[in-house]
């Protein structure tokens, strides 16, 4: 089975990297904002609806970065193969949500969350002089982390 990713890299004009750190079933991982693609869907429209749902921002999606080239088991469902596109993502409205200083700087109100849903999800801007591949934890975001830092 494949699962379809789609993710976003947002880069700011003070030039810092938009990353979402998560809690999920009890580990933690630094990853670019985006999920699953929903059937009927685009890869584009995925990515606009991802980011309306985690951050009630509207965003376009730019120009193609990265898609899966190699074979990625889930982190998550070992018989499941990941495919991630990865897209510049171009914020097309201020952002609202509350972005963090610090990695996993959760609050009360998602602490609750957590209770619920079992999974946590905050925001922050990492400087771009910062920013590498060992930002962000998952196996393909490190590589699409890697070719923006080369472009």
């Amino acid at each position: 089975m494949i699962s379809i990713r789609v993710y976003g890299i947002l880069i700011n004009q003070q030039r810092q990297v938009l990353v979402s750190d998560e809690y999920i079933r009890g580990n933690y991982y630094t990853k670019f904002p985006g999920g699953g693609l929903e059937t009927g869907e685009g890869t584009r429209d995925c990515l606009r609806r991802e980011f309306l749902e985690e951050m009630n921002l509207k965003v376009e999606a730019g120009n193609h970065i990265y898609t899966t080239d190699i074979y990625q088991q889930s982190v998550f469902n070992n018989a499941q193969q990941i495919l991630s596109i990865y897209y510049a993502a171009i914020a097309l409205e201020e952002i609202t949500v509350p972005l963090r200083n610090r990695p996993f700087e959760f609050d009360e109100a998602q602490l609750k969350i957590y209770e619920e849903k079992k999974q946590i999800e905050t925001f922050r801007f990492v400087d771009w002089n910062e920013f590498s591949a060992d930002t962000v934890t998952l196996p393909l975001d490190k590589i699409a982390a890697e070719i923006i830092k080369q472009h």
